[in-house]
């Protein structure tokens, strides 16, 4: 006499593992994807306060040269730039509003501000 196997009974067991997993694993790739690109946007707005900061050290008009300068160092908008002179230091502070907006996160996660400063010496023309 022969034992009955338990093995018809198991089948599509991962099957229905994998169907009950994989809404979780896909929202948890989205939360990456929405990391990441707040992580670009972050470097983004540091390299347009960088640009701005530079360009605002050599130019007779601080605040224009600054503005102009971040506006074309990167293609977020809009972008709040101030740029202040103060005591031979010029600083250029720069600001965006990253809305999140990867699908299923976006709705869970609030609008994020990235910002950054940068401080140069002034060098009038």
């Amino acid at each position: 006499m022969t034992q009955p196997t338990t093995h018809h009974r198991d089948r599509g067991q991962s099957t229905v593992e994998l169907a009950l997993a994989m809404p979780l694993v896909c929202l948890l790739l989205c939360a990456v994807v929405q990391v990441v690109e707040i992580g670009r946007d972050q470097l983004a707005v540091q390299l347009a306060a960088r640009e701005a900061a530079r360009a605002a050290s050599v130019a007779a008009d601080p605040v224009a040269a600054g503005n102009t300068a971040a506006h074309r160092a990167v293609a977020l908008r809009p972008l709040e730039v101030q740029i202040t002179t103060a005591g031979g230091v010029v600083t250029a502070t720069v600001r965006y509003r990253n809305t999140t907006d990867v699908a299923f996160v976006g709705a869970l996660l609030p609008e994020v501000t990235l910002s950054a400063s940068v401080a140069m010496a002034l060098e009038p023309p």
